[in-house]
């Protein structure tokens, strides 16, 4: 058979996500710090400097498929870059798993306890982070986040700066129905909230935070 022999060895010893090179990838560290006995997840603002700026996020950032050995080296790397640690002080715990988001942006997320006795000892890289701080992990096992939704759309086409229309996607001349020359939606997306009384933590970082904390209620000790 020309075909069948060739598709038998095209799968994945684990489950992968198909066209995942088109997307934004990227690894983040949940970090968990135990002072006097108390559990807290440590929190970055993200400097004035960097993309999405004032937001609050866990350490992290894109890929580097040349450099990084896999998404764990990068959740690593970029912890120790941004907080000033070394890798010998991050112990990860395990990988809570891939989140995928309707903007398209895809999100490796691993957790990790850091040696710490103080946030101080931290020397953060004051061109990314603003400031971190610490929530307590009683705080989001006792406060459900609010909820609210945005709306997505597509688009198969654009208006220019000059308004005028440029087809992204030829519906007519492709004999696609009519209903795809229109704007269509994704329907409503969730978006998770979280008010602590230090910052509002919203968005990616609070879907992680949401997932973390259900999986630890419904775990045995």
């Amino acid at each position: 058979m020309k075909y069948i022999d060739k598709v038998k060895n095209i799968f994945p010893n684990d489950c992968s996500i198909i066209g995942k090179e088109r997307f934004l990838n990227s690894a983040v560290l949940i970090p968990i710090v135990v002072i006097d006995e108390k559990e807290y997840l440590l929190f970055e603002k993200r400097s004035s400097n960097v993309r999405q700026p004032g937001e609050i996020s866990f350490p992290g950032g894109h890929i580097d498929y040349k450099n990084d050995k896999d998404s764990l080296s990068t959740a690593i790397r970029e912890t120790t870059e941004e907080l000033g640690i070394s890798g010998n002080a991050i112990n990860v715990i395990g990988r809570l798993g891939i989140l995928v988001t309707p903007m398209g942006i895809i999100v490796d997320a691993f957790v990790g306890l850091l040696k710490l006795n103080n946030i101080n000892e931290l020397e953060i890289d004051k061109r990314e982070v603003e400031k971190v701080f610490l929530v307590s992990l009683d705080y989001f096992s006792d406060n459900a986040p609010h909820e609210y939704n945005t709306r997505l759309e597509i688009h198969p086409y654009l208006l220019n700066k000059d308004g005028i229309k440029e087809e992204l996607l030829p519906v007519k001349d492709l004999g696609l129905p009519e209903a795809y020359a229109l704007s269509w939606t994704k329907g409503r997306h969730r978006v998770l909230v979280y008010k602590t009384d230090i910052e509002i933590i919203w968005g990616i970082t609070a879907e992680l935070i949401f997932e973390l904390t259900n999986r630890m209620k419904n775990a045995t000790d």
